[in-house]
């Protein structure tokens, strides 16, 4: 039936009122920053503060909040790139309780954990893409989803060498032996467990962005300390370093799926509603700025082995579709290190590592802790001079004044104080 009909039937002689415009789903996390950066004060990014161009503070915890190891932090928003800061960040105490048969699903876990359970620590950093919606979800779910795989595999963890069946039941008498072949330990149940929860957690994310209608998606770099050595899991293009007084070692690795390349490129030339509007199917080697607009940049299309020119137009800034993705674990021994006062492990989402590399990391590390010792807050200090060394000063490390106008988040792991007992939310 016609419009006309219908007004001629139920509103005669009166104009068609306008439809109601759709209203827009609600976003199924409410916008916030880390839990552990209350009391350190406002500023653009959140929820309720005005956003302008030229005030990006850079924020850290309060002073006096102690976070694990007495690790450092500090985060700043981006450049009005998106309305929100799409990068989270979450860190705390694991407690691995062992299950018991008959014990109760719901039956909280103990957060003052006795010797027979395992107790470790936790950082995580997250780049949300398309929204922050995806890196809040993350930061909430993760170090749950790790805490359930790790108690799955907790009585392999403390044997010698992980049995066979978790029962201790052999089943075949040559079962140590094929578990001594297959060269199982149990830094692999730990490696299990985390790639495990990337899983999970995924499709927790999935499922709630989903039944919200929301689109997007994000990174995910994760330091878990367990009996002794730092496991360091990686899905993006975060990264993580270890920094020592003669050393620079990567623990992670950005991601490009390569294989999968044309695959996904194709499927999203056939089916370009995949992209929400939110994506660009076009691969560049790197993510393009308004800067780049007008102006004829290296590209491939799904069609294309090799690289090519195009003018970059407005679509071309939407996020690349073909980005940094992968799952890595990289295991380090701590036990194993003579530790050194100044050792630190520095993660950062890819803001930072935009404009700085691992060595440029490096020697502003070692410039500034040696002669900050009494410092308490000094690894926080660091965090926050490694951002401001990214916001365009011509005497930084880079020396052209090169600035990120990306979201940074920065951990600062001290691996000298991993035997002290700190708090963290």
């Amino acid at each position: 039936m016609s419009a006309g009909w219908f007004r001629r039937r139920f509103l005669p002689g009166g104009p068609l009122p306008a439809p109601r415009p759709p209203r827009p789903r609600a976003s199924p996390v409410p916008y916030r920053r880390p839990r552990f950066l209350r009391g350190s004060g406002s500023g653009p990014g959140t929820a309720d503060a005005p956003r302008r161009p030229d005030a990006r503070p850079v924020r850290s915890p309060a002073r006096g909040r102690a976070l694990p190891w007495n690790a450092g932090y500090a985060e700043i928003i981006n450049a009005e790139k998106s309305e929100f800061n799409e990068d989270q960040a979450a860190c705390g105490q694991l407690c691995i309780r062992r299950c018991e048969f008959g014990a109760e699903e719901d039956q909280e876990w103990l957060t003052l954990c006795p010797e027979e359970f395992l107790t470790g620590h936790y950082w995580a950093l997250f780049d949300g893409h398309g929204g922050p919606a995806a890196a809040i979800l993350a930061a909430n779910t993760l170090h749950s989803c790790l805490r359930r795989q790790l108690e799955a595999v907790v009585e392999g963890m403390v044997a010698t060498r992980p049995p066979m069946h978790l029962s201790g039941h052999c089943v075949c008498p040559s079962d140590p032996q094929f578990v001594e072949e297959k060269g199982i330990r149990a830094e692999d149940l730990v490696i299990g467990a985390l790639e495990s929860a990337f899983q999970e957690c995924d499709e927790v994310i999935g499922r709630e962005l989903e039944a919200s209608g929301q689109v997007g998606g994000c990174t995910a770099l994760v330091a878990v300390s367990l009996q002794g050595k730092l496991y360091v899991a990686n899905a993006g293009d975060s990264r993580a370093i270890l920094v020592r007084k003669d050393e620079v070692r990567p623990l992670s690795s950005e991601f490009t799926p390569e294989t999968e390349r044309q695959r996904i490129q194709q499927l999203a030339f056939v089916y370009p509603e995949l992209l929400a509007g939110e994506f660009t199917r076009l691969e560049f080697p790197r993510r393009l700025k308004g800067d780049d607009l007008g102006q004829k940049v290296l590209f491939r299309d799904h069609h294309m082995r090799g690289w090519s020119y195009k003018c970059v137009e407005k679509s071309d800034l939407k996020y690349p579709l073909i980005h940094g993705q992968g799952r890595q674990v990289t295991v380090l021994d701590v036990d194993q290190l003579e530790l050194q006062e100044e050792d630190v492990v520095v993660m950062a989402t890819d803001g930072l590592w935009d404009v700085l590399s691992n060595e440029q990391v490096a020697r502003l590390v070692r410039s500034f802790l040696p002669g900050n010792r009494e410092d308490p807050h000094r690894f926080s200090e660091l965090a926050q001079r490694l951002i401001h060394s990214t916001q365009g000063k011509d005497d930084g490390p880079t020396g052209d004044g090169q600035v990120s106008y990306d979201d940074i988040s920065v951990f600062v792991i001290p691996l000298h104080s991993q035997g002290q007992r700190s708090g963290g939310h």
